[in-house]
């Protein structure tokens, strides 16, 4: 017998981490008093889901249903807090989430009055600058989480007890799916009662709606795959994630699609931040569903139950399922034990080609993506990833198209690199299912190849062109700026102590009475230059000189007939 979403209980406070999702409201650029929060929560031991500035209601609370969080936390600073929170408080309460705590502040942008009619509303808490001056940061934030502890324990007697004899969540109860992968990850199964989810999910649940899939006839439902991305931090896993997305959505209408997000846990504190839904833009369309996991583990990429939560996001009829790791390093490969096509997203910021006969997930990935391949010497990262491909392989024969490492550019919008990347990962979808070239339900029902994997994308262009509006040659431009301006500031310097020491010299003549000695800032007379010597020498010549000519020009001249005038003299010059 399945456990109803309702009857999944809940875990007790400090028994998992609490889950918080942090944001600056619509409108509001300004992220830096939220972007310390959650770090001082995060320091607490809990898990942050990040959503960045600038984000709608509707935006926060779908997160907050999703992530199944026990808190919201934001940061309100460009007028019109009022409506935002309160919006947001009956939002919550409408989707049957009454029971999560919304915390706010905004500085003096909020009055006291405004703060006293908020929480008489519904917000758990705004927080002044006054409550600042008193608490402190820390004591605030402290507030902030054993507020939110509370509201977890409160939380156990608010689901819907109309529901309790229902199957567990249908694949639009998104609060429900949250329960129930949140009661995974924190272990409220037993084993027995996981075995028979566990069969249930393989099966397909009643209930539910099919897999819209298309396979052969004899079976009524398929699996639906599930891809796996896997990288080093910073590869662009999470972009890669949202363009793929933001094409499956584009290109199939009726498609519903699933992704689980891994980010890694503190070792010291145990919290984590859970960032990806911050690049993840394709996120609004109710036809996606996304989780964020800490991995409550050191020296993994994944979570515990990672593969349970898989089996039952497939089992509720989503049709597709994408996983995104944590950061990884050369030797981890444990994703490819857990889906059907791995994808390794690396940069060509990989040190030497030797490196690359390390990374283990090149011996497992089925599609290679050289993300970031804007960047300076990316075309030779190419040639060598695809020769340690084939040298992996024994592929020596295979030309470079035929070669499954693709150059993308996920930052850039509708990209040819990705694009084509895609319409090669639809391809391998497609082997994997088994779906034939022209299958039999396309004559009876047309609408059934709306997950055919058979995207209808321009691919003309199979390689990214980077629309960057600074040249690779000058991305180093405002640098070049500022060591211009510091080599001419060290030439004043250079300049100024010269002229300083030039100074310092005529005030030392000037004490010594020197008869010669012009005025300040003007120059000495030509023939004062030489010593006596040489001016009795070549004063018979100097005539010669041209009177035009300025003293740089005619000192030359005067040299060389003062020693014209020492060889026909045969008189030694003494220079002192």
């Amino acid at each position: 017998m399945s456990i109803p979403a309702s009857r999944v209980p809940l875990p007790q406070a400090h028994a998992s981490p609490l889950r918080f999702v942090t944001a600056a409201s619509l409108f509001d650029g300004h992220d830096a008093a939220i972007n310390i929060m959650r770090r001082l929560i995060q320091a607490q031991g809990a898990e942050v889901i990040h959503l960045g500035h600038n984000r709608s209601v509707e935006d926060v609370v779908r997160a907050a249903l999703q992530e199944d969080a026990d808190a919201i936390a934001l940061s309100s600073y460009q007028g019109g807090h009022v409506e935002y929170f309160k919006y947001m408080v009956d939002m919550l309460r409408e989707r049957g989430a009454g029971h999560v705590r919304v915390f706010g502040g905004g500085g003096g942008t909020i009055s006291p009055e405004e703060i006293a009619e908020l929480q008489a509303y519904g917000v758990e808490r705004i927080y002044h600058p006054n409550d600042g001056m008193k608490m402190g940061l820390l004591e605030m934030i402290e507030d902030v989480v054993a507020r939110a502890a509370l509201g977890r324990d409160s939380g156990l007697g608010t689901r819907d007890p109309e529901r309790a004899g229902a199957p567990l969540p249908h694949i639009d109860d998104e609060i429900g799916i949250g329960r129930v992968l949140s009661a995974l990850e924190d272990g409220v199964f037993s084993e027995a009662e996981l075995a028979l989810l566990r069969k249930q999910w393989q099966s397909g649940l009643p209930g539910t709606s099919e897999s819209r899939v298309p396979g052969p006839e004899s079976r009524e439902r398929r699996a639906a795959p599930v891809i796996g991305l896997t990288g080093t931090g910073g590869a662009g896993k999470s972009s890669v994630t949202d363009e793929l997305l933001n094409r499956f959505l584009a290109g199939f209408p009726q498609m519903r699609i699933a992704v689980v997000s891994v980010d890694p846990s503190r070792r010291r504190t145990g919290g984590a931040l859970l960032g990806d839904r911050i690049r993840m833009n394709a996120l609004r369309s109710p036809r996606a569903y996304m989780r964020s996991m800490a991995t409550r583990r050191q020296h993994a990429a994944t979570n515990r139950v990672l593969k349970d939560c898989i089996a039952f996001l497939k089992g509720i009829g989503y049709d597709l399922v994408i996983v995104e790791t944590a950061g990884i390093g050369q030797s981890d490969s444990e994703i490819v034990d857990l889906v059907d096509l791995p994808v390794y997203v690396m940069t060509s910021d990989y040190g030497a080609p030797s490196q690359l006969e390390k990374i283990d997930m090149l011996d497992f990935a089925e599609l290679v993506v050289l993300n970031k391949y804007d960047r300076r010497g990316a075309e030779d990262a190419l040639r060598d990833v695809r020769k340690q491909w084939r040298r992996n392989r024994a592929a020596f024969q295979l030309e470079d198209e035929a070669v499954p490492v693709y150059p993308a550019i996920a930052s850039q919008f509708n990209d040819p690199g990705v694009s084509w990347m895609f319409v090669n990962l639809c391809r391998l979808l497609r082997d994997k299912l088994g779906l034939e070239a022209t299958h039999p339900a396309a004559a009876a029902d047309p609408g059934t190849l709306r997950c055919d994997f058979r995207p209808h994308l321009d691919t003309v262009l199979k390689e990214p062109r980077a629309a960057v509006l600074i040249p690779g040659a000058r991305v180093r431009y405002l640098a070049e700026i500022a060591e211009q301006g510091r080599a001419l500031n060290a030439g004043i310097e250079r300049q100024a102590e010269a002229a300083d020491r030039a100074q310092s010299l005529w005030r030392s003549l000037r004490e010594l009475d020197d008869p010669p000695l012009p005025r300040q800032l003007e120059l000495y007379a030509a023939d004062e230059l030489l010593q006596p010597a040489v001016r009795s020498a070549v004063a018979p010549g100097a005539a010669a000189a041209d009177a035009t000519l300025g003293w740089s020009e005619q000192l030359p001249l005067i040299l060389r007939q003062s020693y014209k005038a020492q060889q026909d003299n045969d008189d030694a010059i003494v220079f002192r």
